[in-house]
């Protein structure tokens, strides 16, 4: 196994899974084959008619949205064939994946092609949902089966997380490793070793809370809208939340993987609650299948005035009506509440109609998947891990489970009348009273076999704040926290709201760069929030300039800059780790930082210009710094001064780290990407370590930046009031893009120039201030911290 590379990767059918499989692959940088059967009366020797499924699969894919390539570019390392002249081309594969019709008899007669192509030793994996991974393999070589086993990825393949490996009886144990390992390392994903049983871990689980979730829906008459309202982000999972959800996944597929499963599992103490209730049967035979049909549970409909309007619908009358918002005052009381499990803890005890409703379907969760051990997986982490990649939940069954305290549960659940598995009672009497601890900063779980906690495995590269915070925080205040990770190396991380920069996060900022410059070698600025940060604090500019405390918002941002520019020139390295939203002024913290690991999902902008504004926190002037570092001679320098000043003035947010690249935000040569998550900080510190043992010498600071002053500035103008005279941007963006014009350019200067770093954010301070004093850029801000709502006084 320590011997196995992936160079490239075939990739046998083009479906809406095996499109995306092929792209996730090419972003990783791997040279992929994607494959698929040839159309009927295709003639011979026509490649375009011959490869025609294939390549409509692959350019729809490429088109969709939300993107399943990093990059554009990626796509190139796709080649496309089709089974019957290209299945040859295998044989120089390391990899086969099978991603063909769910059919039994179909997957067995591409696997026999397969095994006459294919190198000895190479990986052949299928994704497969339901079928069972052993009756694949039958009649095939010894090394075949030796190589074989399932990998279910799920859709889409970019974002979810979970990958299940399942491997047979046959399947050698150092391929189930690598595929483990590799999963994780270089696919970003949560991998989990799963047992050969229908649905595999994931869906087993995830179809019973669905299930039995729309069972109680029909018994207590609760309406769509309160439902998702109870199962949204309030308890630590997607916005979507269920009924949402079940229209974007489509009733029929929703159906068919709860029927298949039903009918594989006829011994299921829990039969009953899987089975599909009446009113979803009669939702599919009226084609409402959710948006694959534009309407499910919810339909968009045309209001007064042609406005359009989410109708919901009624169970009990099965038709649609206007969605109605819904109140719970569990709700109302938990909103102050910003820790999870605290939350789910007054949630579930809150004596009123949604507490009754979390009773109802997280207590039979619990037994559910306390019950599918030893029978789906011999450990309970494996069941959390799935349902938290898989399903986007934020804890798994036993994490929720523990969040309300085991023993006072087991008494509730005893009291409700639900039989608990004996291994949890057992547990509690053996003195453990929790499914997971926490020991010298890594995560254990309780091992129902050994009765006795051991450590995740695989875990042991990670570094996971949850994990150390408790042990090795230093300094802390209400928005940060600084935490010691060992080897000389600081972590500052922000618990803001959305991780916004404010007073709290720039004097935490200041205090981690003065403890790193005194004792120890060098700071990362990481945290595992839903965002590294969204950017700066907007109420508090909008507070200041309204009251038209000019002098109080000069120096907010003064001290903004300032605290960019010391995270550029501290005498200790700096890395930032951003991962989903670095935007405004988490972008700006990127851009000074001395390098970046970023996670591949990371979505980097600067945005300042929707609301108004330019960057003015060292952004405006670090792309000025980076346009002169740029140029080459026999560059056209106004060519590049458009690319940096359009990528700023329409506000581009890259929609990957790779694209960040393309964009400006990240350094080719320089910063790095991170594709699992869970390395992120591990890597980071990795980074900063080595900047710290190369010899760090503090840099200084630039005064040699070349801007080109009134040739750029006049093409900045030119643009602005052409695109106004279109009708394609108001007077006040004709505003906003001259201030950034005249920033970038560095001024009016009658010719190219060399200026400071400090010349720079002079001009861009005051351009900052003079737009905040705009009325139309006060209307942008109050917009958005209304919801979307403008306000006039």
């Amino acid at each position: 196994m320590t011997n196995r590379t992936i160079k490239k990767v075939a990739v046998l059918g083009s479906g809406v899974m095996g499109s995306r499989i092929a792209c996730h692959f090419a972003n990783i940088g791997l040279e992929v084959l994607l494959l698929d059967i040839v159309p009927k009366d295709a003639p011979e020797g026509d490649t375009k008619a011959r490869n025609k499924i294939v390549n409509d699969a692959l350019t729809f894919a490429l088109k969709s949205n939300p993107s399943p390539i990093y990059s554009k570019r990626f796509a190139q390392r796709i080649t496309t064939g089709n089974f019957d002249d290209d299945m040859q081309r295998i044989a120089d594969c390391d990899w086969v994946i099978e991603v063909v019709i769910e059919r039994l008899d179909i997957k067995k007669q591409v696997f026999e092609k397969v095994e006459r192509y294919r190198k000895p030793g190479s990986l052949i994996t299928s994704n497969t949902s339901g079928i069972p991974i052993h009756l694949m393999s039958e009649g095939r070589s010894e090394d075949f089966k030796q190589h074989f086993c399932g990998t279910h990825f799920f859709n889409p393949p970019r974002y979810l997380k979970l990958l299940e490996i399942i491997p047979t009886r046959d399947t050698l144990p150092e391929v189930t490793d690598f595929l483990m390992h590799y999963g994780e390392k270089f696919l970003g994903k949560t991998t989990v070793l799963a047992k050969d049983t229908p649905a595999f871990i994931g869906n087993r689980i995830g179809v019973f809370s669905i299930m039995s979730l729309l069972q109680y829906v029909v018994k207590s008459g609760m309406t769509i809208e309160e439902v998702d309202k109870l199962t949204g982000p309030v308890v630590g999972r997607p916005k979507s939340a269920t009924f949402r959800t079940a229209d974007v996944v489509g009733l029929d597929t929703l159906a068919l993987v709860a029927n298949s499963l039903v009918e594989n599992v006829p011994d299921d103490e829990a039969i009953e609650a899987l089975k599909v209730p009446d009113f979803v049967n009669k939702m599919i035979a009226n084609k409402w299948l959710g948006s694959k049909t534009e309407q499910g549970f919810f339909k968009k409909v045309k209001g007064e005035g042609g406005k359009s309007e989410i109708h919901a619908l009624d169970l009990n009358t099965m038709e649609y009506r206007p969605s109605n918002k819904v109140k719970f005052a569990a709700l109302e009381a938990s909103k102050p509440v910003d820790d999870l499990k605290q939350r789910l803890k007054l949630l579930v005890n809150f004596k009123d109609k949604a507490g009754e409703f979390y009773r109802a379907t997280l207590y039979p969760l619990f037994i559910y998947s306390a019950n599918r051990i030893p029978e789906i997986s011999d450990e309970l982490y494996k069941i959390d891990d799935a349902i938290k990649a898989g399903y986007g939940w934020e804890l798994g069954p036993f994490e929720t489970w523990d969040a309300l305290g085991v023993a006072d549960t087991v008494k509730a659940l005893e009291e409700a009348g639900h039989a608990v598995p004996a291994w949890v009672t057992e547990m509690l009497s053996g003195g453990h009273t929790a499914f997971y601890k926490i020991e010298n900063g890594k995560r254990l779980y309780y091992d129902i076999p050994s009765k006795s906690y051991k450590i995740i495995p695989g875990t042991e590269d990670f570094i996971l704040l949850d994990n150390i915070r408790e042990s090795s925080t230093i300094w802390k205040n209400s928005g940060t926290t600084i935490t010691d990770l060992g080897d000389g190396i600081l972590n500052l991380e922000f618990h803001t709201k959305m991780n916004s920069i404010g007073g709290e996060v720039i004097e935490g900022i200041n205090k981690a760069i003065d403890l790193a410059e005194q004792q120890y070698k060098g700071l990362v600025v990481s945290n595992n929030g839903a965002n590294f940060s969204a950017g700066a604090n907007v109420g508090m500019i909008f507070m200041m300039a309204v009251e038209q405390e000019f002098d109080e918002l000069d120096f907010a941002i003064r001290q903004f800059q300032n605290t960019m520019m010391r995270i550029r020139y501290s005498s200790i390295p700096v890395v930032a780790a951003p991962h989903n939203m670095a935007l405004g002024g988490g972008c700006e913290l990127c851009l000074h930082a001395d390098k970046v690991v970023a996670h591949a999902e990371t979505y980097m902008g600067l945005v300042e210009f929707g609301v108004g504004l330019i960057p003015g926190g060292g952004g405006t002037k670090e792309f000025a710094l980076r346009l002169s570092d740029d140029l080459k001679e026999g560059d056209v320098a106004l060519n590049a001064y458009r690319d940096r000043f359009l990528t700023i003035g329409q506000a581009k947010v890259s929609t990957s780290a790779e694209e960040a690249f393309e964009l400006g935000y990240l350094r080719r040569g320089k910063d790095r990407v991170v594709v699992s998550y869970n390395r992120l900080l591990a890597e980071a510190k990795a980074a900063c370590l080595e900047l710290a043992n190369a010899g760090y010498v503090k840099p200084q600071q630039r005064k040699d930046i070349n801007v080109l002053g009134k040739s750029a500035l006049g093409l900045a103008y030119l643009g602005a009031n052409s695109m106004m005279s279109g009708n394609y941007i108001s007077e006040h963006d004709v505003k906003i893009s001259q201030k950034l014009g005249y920033v970038l350019a560095g001024g009016d200067l009658s010719q190219p120039t060399a200026v400071s770093e400090q010349y720079l954010l002079n001009l861009e301070r005051q351009a900052f201030l003079s737009l905040a004093a705009e009325r139309k850029t006060l209307e942008r801000i109050q917009s958005i911290l209304n919801g979307g709502k403008v306000l006039r006084n």
